[in-house]
């Protein structure tokens, strides 16, 4: 039996960053871009109004009040998308758009709202600054500039500036392919009639879950049953996975077979992790595929997923950020645990008078899976610790953000 960080240091070293492909920029959102993006045109491509007004030379504008406003000849109306011919003289005013060009010899432009017009004549009431609500060209992104570096995550502002920049697709890491097997004679899947004794193959569906939420793609092979022969061949349906995840046959039982067959395939690097919940886990290889071996009780895959699973699909899909946020919260009950093993409670967290709070589901359970479903967090006991007592600090790593989130658009 290993300790949790040396499970996670054996994996992540084990796992490697999977290969790029070219996908169009709306796929490519909650990705990780493989190549860097570099700008081959100013954006805006020429110097453009800020504001609707008109466009002149500033000293034209010198002096200019409400009592004695400057009074100039409009010879153009240019709107966004048109470039005006005319080339501005003294005394000579374009009216313009928010983002129209700026005709050539102006050099500040003047707000609509400080100007009245006058058949074609505009009289000015305000004194206009050299590059007043002028955007230069370039204003946002130069030619060359490197814009967007390798290794980010494509947000929707990644998604809109690749669009400006005329890009319909881009070079990102492939999503890994995880192939999901759930193993036993008791299982029936959905649709099924579950005998007495049988239980609801419910594994596969939280793993694929949990899988598509890292942003990989879940392949749910189904069910194994308990002999050599049926695991084998579903092994072999898993060819072409990127890792392969499977729940249960990890224990010391006559049936549990995962632990056996992937010695004889491949290779296991170690089983058994001293924590609760998810004690029998196995990893590994199989023909060169990464493999986990889950628990069976529903709490302890889920758990075990978190922990080890998910950080190894965020390295294979070129996440630098592999692990869920954790923070201080301040205890709402008793605790007692086991000595030497590190314990990961299913717990309710909340955010109160600037301080985080964390209380347990009820029953902890690894059969309970609506302890997984009423939790938001999981508290973190470290494997010295035997007791905590309510009002002691403990780190809690966050499972949903949601709870943070403010009733009001902002704060004041």
């Amino acid at each position: 039996m290993i300790s949790v960080d040396k499970a996670l240091e054996q994996i992540l070293g084990a796992i490697h960053t999977l290969g790029l492909e070219k996908v169009p920029i709306l796929d490519a959102l909650g990705r990780v871009l493989g190549q860097d993006v570099t700008s081959d045109r100013d954006i805006p491509p020429l110097p453009n109004s800020a504001m609707d007004g008109y466009a002149l030379r500033f000293e034209d504008t010198r002096g200019a009040s409400r009592e004695k406003p400057a009074v100039l000849t409009v010879v153009d109306d240019v709107r966004a998308g048109r470039i005006s011919k005319k080339t501005i003289r003294r005394g000579h005013a374009v009216r313009i758009m928010t983002g129209a060009p700026i005709p050539k010899g102006a050099d500040a432009v003047t707000r609509v709202e400080d100007t009245e017009k006058d058949g074609d004549r505009v009289r000015v009431f305000a004194p206009a600054k050299k590059g007043l609500d002028i955007r230069p060209a370039g204003e946002d992104v130069k030619k060359g500039e490197l814009v967007i570096p390798k290794g980010k995550v494509i947000r929707p502002a990644e998604v809109g500036m690749l669009a400006a920049l005329n890009r319909s697709d881009v070079t990102v890491h492939r999503r890994p392919k995880v192939a999901i097997l759930s193993t036993g004679d008791e299982l029936v899947d959905l649709g099924g009639d579950p005998a007495p004794g049988m239980i609801m193959n419910s594994n596969s569906y939280s793993l694929a879950a949990q899988v598509a939420e890292c942003g990989a793609v879940p392949l749910r092979l189904g069910i194994a049953r308990d002999t050599r022969e049926d695991l084998m061949s579903k092994f072999e349906a898993a060819r072409g996975a990127d890792l392969i995840v499977t729940s249960g046959g990890v224990s010391v039982g006559d049936y549990d077979l995962v632990k056996d067959v992937m010695g004889e395939l491949g290779a296991m690097r170690f089983w058994r992790v001293a924590m609760r919940p998810g004690r029998p886990l196995a990893f590994g290889a199989i023909k060169g595929t990464p493999l986990f071996g889950l628990p069976g009780n529903p709490v302890s895959v889920m758990v075990s997923f978190e922990q080890f699973v998910r950080p190894a699909i965020l390295k294979m899909s070129g996440f630098k950020n592999l692990f869920r946020v954790t923070v201080k919260a301040l205890l709402k009950e008793n605790l007692e645990k086991v000595a030497g093993l590190r314990f990961f409670l299913r717990a309710v967290v909340e955010w109160k008078d600037g301080k985080y709070y964390a209380v347990t589901t009820g029953e902890q359970g690894s059969g309970i899976l609506k302890s997984m479903v009423k939790a938001n967090g999981l508290i973190i006991l470290p494997e010295d610790v035997t007791s905590m007592k309510a009002g002691d600090e403990v780190t809690v790593q966050l499972l949903d953000r949601s709870f943070e989130t403010a009733s009001k658009p902002w704060n004041p």
